[in-house]
C-alpha cells in the first residue's frame, strides 16, 4: 500500500539538512554552507551544501535529493531483484565530512526513502540509512562515546537494534579488495519496513536527530590536537581507503550515477586531497600502525572494559 503521508518525509528531510548544516557551520566558525538547488532530466532534483576551505572543516557536503524515474537502477534491485523495472521515487540525506585536523575523524551519515512501484502490482516502500566514523589516530573515548549515541538512538525500538545495525554496519564498510574495514562502524539499515510506516519512519528520524549528538563532541575534543606532516600525509593516504570505498563499493554513490543523478553531487562524498603510495606499511607500533592493527577490527565498544592492546601508542 502506499503510504498517504510522504510529504511529512520530505519535510523533515529537508529540516534535518538545515540543521545538521547549522550546526556544522556552527562548529566550523560561523561561515555557512554555500548551497545549490539542482534539478535532473529524469525527474526530480535536490539541494547540495557544501563547505570547503574552512577552519575546521575541509570539505564537507549535506546533500537532500528527491528524485523519481521509470525504472529502478540495477544497483536498487541487487537486494529486491522482483522490482526490477518498477518506477520509483527515492528521497533522502547524505553527507561526508573531512575535516582538516588529522586528529578529528571523518564522518557520514544518511537517511533515506524508496517507494517503488512496479506494474499492475501493489507499491513497496521501505526505509534505510545510517552513519559510520572513520578515524585516521584512533581513541578509545571517542568509538565508546559514538557507539552510545547510536544504541541510544536504536533501544526504544527494540532490545536487539542496535547490535543488528552494528553488525549491519561493521559487514557494509568493507573494502573486500583490502580486506580491511574502512572505520570504527556504527549504524546500518536498509530494505526496512518492519512494524509498519509509522514506526520505520520515527526509527529513520531517531537515527538523522542523532548524528550530531554523536559526532560534534568528538570533534570539539580532537579539532586543537598539535600534528605536523606526518600526521597530514598518514591522513591523506588513509583517505584513498575512502575514495576507494566509495566508488568501488558504496550502493549509494553507483544508484546516483546509474540512475542519471547529478554528478558533483554523489562525488561531494569525495575528499578534497588524497595521496596514494605504492605498498606502503606503518612503522610497527606506532600510532599509525595500530589504527588498522586494532581500531579497524569490528568489536564491542560498549563492553565494560575493551581488550587490551599490544603495542598502544600515546594517541589512544
Amino acid at each position: 500500500m502506499k503510504p498517504d503521508n510522504i510529504d511529512n518525509v520530505k519535510n523533515y528531510l529537508l529540516g534535518l539538512q538545515h540543521r545538521i548544516c547549522d550546526g556544522l557551520a556552527e562548529a566550523d566558525g560561523g561561515r555557512g554552507f554555500e548551497r545549490d538547488e539542482w534539478t535532473r532530466p529524469a525527474g526530480g532534483g535536490g539541494v547540495t551544501a557544501v563547505l570547503a576551505d574552512g577552519e575546521l572543516i575541509e570539505k564537507g557536503g549535506v546533500n537532500f535529493s528527491h528524485v523519481s524515474g521509470d525504472g529502478l537502477p540495477a544497483s536498487a534491485t541487487v537486494q529486491r531483484p522482483e522490482l526490477a523495472g518498477a518506477s520509483f521515487q527515492a528521497m533522502g540525506v547524505s553527507l561526508v565530512i573531512h575535516p582538516r585536523n588529522p586528529y578529528v575523524p571523518t564522518s557520514h551519515a544518511n537517511v533515506r526513502f524508496f517507494l517503488a512501484e512496479p506494474p499492475g502490482q501493489d507499491p513497496v516502500w521501505w526505509f534505510g540509512g545510517g552513519y559510520d566514523l572513520t578515524p585516521y589516530y584512533g581513541f578509545e573515548e571517542d568509538c565508546q562515546h559514538w557507539h552510545a549515541i547510536a544504541k541510544k538512538a536504536c533501544d526504544t525500538f527494540g532490545d536487539d537494534m542496535y547490535a543488528r545495525c552494528k553488525a549491519a554496519c561493521d559487514a557494509y564498510f568493507f573494502l573486500r579488495h583490502r580486506t580491511e574495514h574502512r572505520g570504527v562502524g556504527g549504524l546500518f539499515f536498509d530494505d526496512f519496513s518492519e512494524g509498519g510506516f509509522e514506526r520505520c519512519f520515527s526509527f529513520m528520524q531517531a537515527i538523522g536527530d542523532s548524528y550530531l549528538p554523536a559526532y560534534l563532541p568528538i570533534v570539539q575534543a580532537r579539532r586543537d590536537t598539535k600534528y605536523g606532516d606526518r600526521e597530514r600525509q598518514f591522513q591523506l593516504y588513509r583517505r584513498g581507503r575512502y575514495a576507494e570505498f566509495n566508488l568501488v563499493w558504496d550502493r549509494g554513490t553507483a544508484f546516483g550515477l546509474q540512475s542519471g543523478g547529478r554528478t558533483e553531487s554523489i562525488l561531494m562524498s569525495l575528499p578534497p586531497l588524497v595521496r596514494w603510495d605504492y605498498d606502503w606499511h606503518a612503522e610497527p607500533g606506532s600510532a599509525e600502525a595500530e589504527l588498522t592493527d586494532w581500531f579497524l577490527k569490528p568489536r564491542d565498544w560498549l563492553a565494560e572494559e575493551t581488550e587490551n592492546r599490544q603495542g598502544g601508542s600515546e594517541h589512544a
